[in-house]
């Protein structure tokens, strides 16, 4: 096992992601120390039994003192506040990164709440299921998977250093690492992600208030796409309410251009364009293929996502 990247890792809030930090961690030897601060004391109790943590706080203030690397694992909203609460407790030097699905809005609540000697990196996984909680975690799901570091605009020596260190943590856990713009990545990320979950969700929502469809016919006959939509639309509330309203610029801006898109697809079907809607199909067809062969999904049959899906 390789020297640890940090001495001591804190993690703030224990979900998917944060619980699957803990146990990439503690698998990969990233950190040599694991402190775990969840504002549920339910949470805290589990942390404990599943012995994912070296110590499990009443508070962040006590987590994050004397940790190398902080990571806040909340919801987005929640992470600036959260950072101002024990940002006194936070040693000079000091990495702190976050795993939210927005980054330009994560990045200002951040530099707000914190002093200008802790180096601020942003940062979000490109992983996850729609499991959430402490259990909810596996140590393999960030193998293989993308995860975008959104630096500031800085370009001292010690910053630098930071962000490869950071970057070096999460190539230990078995990630890809890439880096972005902050502004750059929200729109990427509402286009890969934050619109297909909005659809997702106004989808079963549509089915479910169909007066024509009872609930069990839905849940009985469900084909393979409303299945996908199910699970996607199972993920966290708390969590996808607060990335669509940090990152709503960039939303609104994707979801003009599909509902304009849509429109095109509506007329097409309602005059017969066979041959508009047959150029689509087989467009998007493509779209599919680069995405196995990017290694971010199997051609194999997979009623049921696998673990590690995002």
């Amino acid at each position: 096992m390789a020297d640890p990247v940090f001495a001591r890792l804190a993690i703030i809030g224990c979900g998917l992601i944060g619980s699957s930090l803990a146990r990439g961690a503690r698998a990969s030897g990233a950190a040599a120390e694991i402190v775990i601060h969840d504002a549920s004391p339910f949470a805290r109790a589990r942390i404990a039994e599943l012995g994912l943590a070296d110590q499990v706080t009443l508070s962040a203030e006590e987590a994050v003192t004397g940790a190398d690397l902080i990571i806040f694992a909340t919801p987005v909203r929640a992470i600036g506040e959260a950072a101002a609460a024990c940002a006194h407790a936070i040693s000079p030097g000091a990495i702190v990164s976050d795993v939210g699905s927005v980054k330009a809005a994560v990045s200002e609540a951040l530099s707000a709440a914190l002093p200008d000697t802790v180096h601020i990196v942003p940062g979000h996984p490109i992983a996850g299921t729609e499991q959430s909680g402490p259990d909810a975690g596996f140590a393999e799901l960030f193998h293989q998977r993308w995860v975008i570091l959104t630096p500031q605009a800085r370009e001292d020596d010690a910053y630098l250093e930071a962000v490869q260190r950071l970057a070096d943590f999460w190539t230990a856990l078995g990630a890809q690492v890439e880096r972005m713009d902050d502004k750059h990545h929200d729109l990427v990320l509402a286009v890969t992600s934050h619109l297909p979950h909005l659809i997702a969700y106004n989808i079963v929502g549509t089915a479910a208030d169909m007066e024509e469809v009872t609930r069990a016919e839905v849940m009985k006959y469900s084909a393979g796409g409303f299945r996908d939509f199910t699970r996607i639309a199972a993920s966290d509330p708390t969590m996808w309410r607060d990335i669509f309203l940090t990152n709503k610029d960039a939303v609104l801006e994707v979801l003009g251009r599909f509902t304009e898109d849509l429109q095109a697809l509506s007329r097409a079907i309602r005059w017969g364009e066979g041959d508009k809607l047959f150029e689509l199909f087989s467009r998007t067809r493509e779209i599919r293929r680069g995405v196995i062969e990017a290694g971010q999904e199997s051609a194999e049959p997979d009623f049921g996502r696998k673990r590690g899906g995002s």
